[in-house]
Order: structure tokens, then sequence, then C-alpha cells
């Protein structure tokens, strides 16, 4: 394999075309979503608390306008549904602690080019940098996937800086990576002359296993610091966790994280039993996977002997009931739920359809930054016929795969654009946007409290901790400790 090379981008060679999709550059953003990314927290509040006078007020403003600690980027995957009643609401599938999103939004020509890429870095990274005290060093952008991305996070930090920024490929197959830590935990990368420099901060887009290869806590600024991933951002075990320690915090103001029913820690040897008592329809997930790999969705027993024929990388899996059509949900302890899907095509096909809802954390607290969506491959089903063999192609909406050659791909033709011809088919309003912002919100917060929990008073990552709450010896394993 070619030795893994790190690029520099000067200020001044951010372009537009290199960062966005054609299909979003040619795209006109709907007035609806310019109309919601326009509103302020405490006009958001306002219209929430006025469609749920059950919630307590203050604890809306104070969840949409306080700052947080580690999670200050991240973002969900949502699920639009109904229950047996016909009532709707917003469900998180999981969030993401380095999540894509930007090269998906249509432009709006009242701002700049650099349009969520610079909202981003000017109000979440770049205060960060100012309120910690830093080692000595220069600019670097992680990453492993995303190409289109990266570049576009790497381009517009050297202008908000004016200095070189570096951008560094680290995967996790490298044996000879461009990037290092020492043992105070300062992070160096290995610029194209072969010399190394000591970096201060750096923006992350490392997503396969990063815990191997990066500390969770380090002395230079990682934006976001795996702490976050692995207490929920790439952990769903460990999320699914923190939600529920969440919601029993809130309980009195009325505001919780809405998820599917999950059944975590559970050993392989045991998903059929779990299955069963959904109704034999359930999600099987990989707690530590992310871009639709480590999903298992179960509508048969062909589906299940599938999973069970399979070898398993870690010691333990989570079950979650199914969301599915009226006729066929998983049924749980809680109520079931089904899909709202796309409005029906002219052959009255309804798709599902997730929303992906980036967010971004600063000094005056929440703020929007991305908003896409994504269909599933084939409509959904009305109902389960005995001959049905797979399950993914109508339930799955993750873009990413991998070709032959374990490349990561994307299946654009299934983007679903916040522009005018798309955001009509989602069949989703101002207020669906607003729940939708809250719960991506009240998610990061979960997550963001369950990293400062695996931190100890001296800054130090709690290991010992941290194995009581997620028992998985294999991934404990995997997670990178300093020298010394």
């Amino acid at each position: 394999m070619a030795k893994r090379e790190v690029t520099v981008y000067q200020p001044g060679q951010f372009e537009t075309e290199n960062h966005y999709y054609p299909r979003a550059l040619n795209a006109q953003l709907h007035p609806l979503i310019k109309y919601f990314m326009s509103l302020s927290n405490d006009r958001i509040a306002e219209r929430y608390c006025h469609l749920h006078p059950e919630v307590s007020r203050d604890a809306v403003v104070e969840t949409l306008a306080q700052p947080i600690k580690h999670l200050r980027w991240s973002g969900a995957d949502l699920f639009c549904v109904s229950n047996d009643r016909g009532n709707r609401k917003v469900v998180v599938i999981e969030l993401n602690s380095c999540p894509s999103g930007q090269k998906s939004v249509p432009l709006d020509g009242e701002y700049d080019e650099h349009t969520g890429y610079r909202n981003l870095l000017e109000k979440a990274f770049l205060p960060m940098i100012k309120r910690r005290t830093l080692p000595d060093g220069g600019f670097a952008v992680l990453y492993d996937k995303n190409q289109m991305e990266v570049t576009g996070y790497a381009a517009t930090l050297a202008d908000l800086v004016q200095q070189p920024v570096y951008l560094v490929p680290f995967y996790k197959d490298d044996q000879d990576p461009p990037a290092r830590f020492n043992e105070d935990g300062v992070l160096s990368i290995r610029k194209p002359d072969g010399e190394w420099l000591p970096i201060k901060a750096a923006m992350r887009y490392v997503t396969q296993k990063p815990w191997s290869r990066i500390p969770p806590v380090s002395r230079t600024l990682i934006f976001n610091p795996i702490l976050g991933c692995l207490a929920g951002g790439r952990n769903k075990l460990l999320a699914a966790k923190a939600y529920d320690f969440y919601n029993g915090v809130m309980r009195d103001t009325k505001l919780a994280v809405r998820t599917p029913e999950t059944i975590w820690d559970v050993s392989k040897s045991a998903v059929p039993m779990w299955v069963q008592r959904l109704g034999g329809v359930a999600v099987v997930k990989n707690p530590y996977s992310n871009a639709g790999q480590g999903v298992w969705t179960i509508i048969n027993q062909e589906e299940l002997d599938r999973f069970m024929e399979l070898e398993a990388d870690y010691d333990r899996f989570i079950v979650q009931s199914l969301i599915g059509n009226a006729k066929w949900s998983s049924r749980g302890r809680q109520e079931t739920l089904y899909h709202v899907g796309t409005v029906p095509d002219k052959r009255n096909r309804i798709f599902i359809a997730d929303l992906r809802f980036m967010v971004g954390s600063g000094e005056k607290g929440f703020f929007p930054v991305a908003i896409y969506a994504r269909r599933a491959p084939s409509p959904l089903a009305s109902e389960l016929g005995s001959d049905s063999s797979t399950s993914w192609d109508m339930l799955g909406t993750n873009l990413s795969y991998k070709d032959e050659s374990g490349n990561w791909q994307t299946q654009t033709e299934r983007l679903m654009l916040m522009d005018n011809r798309d955001f009509n088919k989602l069949g989703i309003g101002l207020d669906d946007l607003i729940e939708s912002y809250l719960q991506t919100v009240m998610a990061t917060r979960a997550i963001d409290q369950m990293a400062d929990s695996l931190v100890s008073t001296k800054g130090k990552f709690k290991f010992r901790f941290f194995k009581t709450v997620n028992p998985d010896d294999r991934l404990v394993e995997e997670i990178y400790r300093l020298p010394g």
C-alpha cells in the first residue's frame, strides 16, 4: 500500500464546486428550510412550548441556550413516525459524533460560499481554542472518509485562521500513519517534507474505530474528542443508556429523548429470544459500527438465521423495536410506531426516509447547521409476504457502502435535498423540523453528560468505570492508551 500523504491547504483555496454535490450546487434551498434556519432559539422554544404545554418552558430554553462541554458538533438520524392513534412524533435512531451533511445543503445566495462549513467552525470550533490552554503548533483536519467535506473544512479553516491547515489521512489499517500522539497527549503530523509538526487543534472526521488510534482525552484539542464517541456518539450501546439516564433526570420537565424500545448488553446467543419478544420483527445492531454497517433488520426466520451465522467482532449487541408499516411493526412494552414515509409517488408508492439533522454548540448554545434526508431503495410493503428474504432494501436509508475494493462510496441517487424539488416529498412541516431540532439537541446533551461522567476530576479517562457501564472486553482492548 502506498504511503498516505498529508495535504496542505493555504488561505484562499476554498473552491465551492469541490465541497458540494453537483445537485446541491444547482438547487435552491426550500423557503421553509430557509425560514427555519433563521429562527432564534427563543422563538423555537416559544413555538415548541405552545404546542407542548405540558413541558417546562425554562427547561426548553435552557436546553437550547446552555453551552455543552465535549460534543460541540453532532448529527442525529431521525424518523418521523406515527402511533396507532395517529399521533405524529420524531424519534432518534442514532447520533453521530462527526456527521456528514455540509456537501448536501443547497447554497443560499444570501450567504458566503463557505456557508455551513464556516458556520460550524466559527461558532463551535474556534471559541474552544480561546477557552483552553493548548500546546504550541498548527491546525489539522484528520479523516478516514468523506473527502468532499473534509477538504471543505480544511480550506475553510485555513481562511478563518489565516494560516496553513494540514489535511491528514488517518486510517485504522495504516502501518505508517502520518499522525501520532506523544506520551503527553500532543498530536503531531508528518508534513509532506517529512518533518513532524505538533498540532494544537484538529477537527476530526475519523469514523472507523477511532478510539483505536486516538486517545479518549488529549492535550491537543480534538473536535470532537474520542470521549464523545465512546460515550454514545459512535457507541449505540452507551448512547441508549445515556438517553435513559437523561430522561430520568428530566422526568419532571416532561422533556425526553424519544427512541425505539431498546434492549442493551445482549449476547449473541440471546438475540433470538429478544427478537421473539418483539413479535419476531426487530433491529439488531453492532453497537460500535456506523454508516449503515453492522445493522440487521429482521422480519422473518430466514433473516434471523442469516444473522446468527455471522462472525461477531464484539461480545455485546443491542436489539431495538423495528419501525415498519401499520400492519407489521415490532410489538414491545412501549407503543407501536409506524413510518410516516414519503408522500406517495405517481405509482402510489411510499418510501421510508430518515432525516439527518446536524447541529453545533457554541458560546450562546445550540444552532442548526445542516439538514438532508435519505430514502430507502425500495418502497415500503403494506404486507409481509412469506417469500420476503431481505428487508434492508425497504428499511435501510444509509447512503454509504463499501465497494469491491473496500473503498467508501455513496448512493447519491437516494439523497433528498432540502430544495424545492425534494423537500415537499417528505411531507414534513415547520413543527416537525422544530421537533427534530429539539430531539437532536437533547440526544447530544445526554451523550455529553455521559462523556463528562467518564472523565475524572484530573481530566483522565476512567477506564475502570467505563468497563462497568460498557461491559465489553473486546472494545476496551481496542481503546488507545497513551504511552506511559
